[in-house]
């Protein structure tokens, strides 16, 4: 099967040159969800010269299947259960309140992890909301929710890959959907990386250190 990417770095690069209309753009900002949406969007707020940030947004895994996500939590105490896989799982309310209590942890230790100051100001902004890849989209839909929550002005959401069906929904959620490549069948987003080893906490830290000496004064 073909690989459009090499790597996140090069798909970041790649969604870019689709973006090229906000390059500079006066409020505009760039918000990668970790930990494997943060190298792509680190290359797309270089190459469009825009302030960059973590948005922290944890998945739900499916207890016994942690790739596939029942939900989704972000900053803010916002919570997106995607229900089909509920029910098809069989879960009860009691397994998804324990799934969500632990990854609240894990969710607020990175948010914690992550900060070397204030978060970027989203209210009023464009904010380009940028990951890997979607799959189900319960990530995505929970940052979405969460934005829209703290008044950010527009949303755009940028990935180099997605499910067709997934972008789809997306597309009515948001203000714009930039999804390059929407591949049929589709697999997973893995499938469409030579290199897809999962980022790590110190390589978000090392991209949100180099993106915070590029901002300063």
């Amino acid at each position: 099967m073909e690989r459009f990417f090499s790597d996140r770095h090069e798909a970041g690069r790649f969604l870019a040159s689709k973006l090229r209309r906000y390059r500079a753009k006066e409020g505009v900002v760039v918000l990668g969800l970790p930990r494997g949406g943060v190298p792509v969007a680190y290359e797309v707020a270089q190459a469009l010269e825009l302030p960059m940030d973590v948005f922290v947004v944890k998945k739900l895994g499916l207890p016994g299947n942690e790739e596939l996500a029942l939900g989704a939590i972000a900053t803010g105490g916002m919570c997106v259960i995607n229900e089909a896989v509920v029910r098809e799982a069989g879960l009860s309310a009691g397994e998804i309140d324990r799934v969500i209590r632990r990854e609240s942890v894990e969710l607020e230790r990175r948010e914690r992890l992550y900060r070397e100051g204030p978060p970027l100001e989203v209210k009023g902004k464009t904010v380009l909301l940028v990951d890997d890849g979607l799959a189900t989209g319960s990530t995505m839909s929970a940052a979405v929710l969460a934005l829209k929550k703290r008044g950010a002005g527009k949303i755009v959401v940028a990935v180099p890959v997605g499910a067709p069906d997934t972008c789809e929904e997306l597309e009515e959620k948001v203000d714009d959907m930039i999804c390059t490549i929407r591949p049929e069948p589709f697999y997973a987003v893995g499938a469409w990386y030579e290199d897809f080893r999962p980022t790590t906490d110190d390589e978000v830290r090392g991209l949100l250190h180099r993106e915070h000496a590029r901002a300063a004064p």
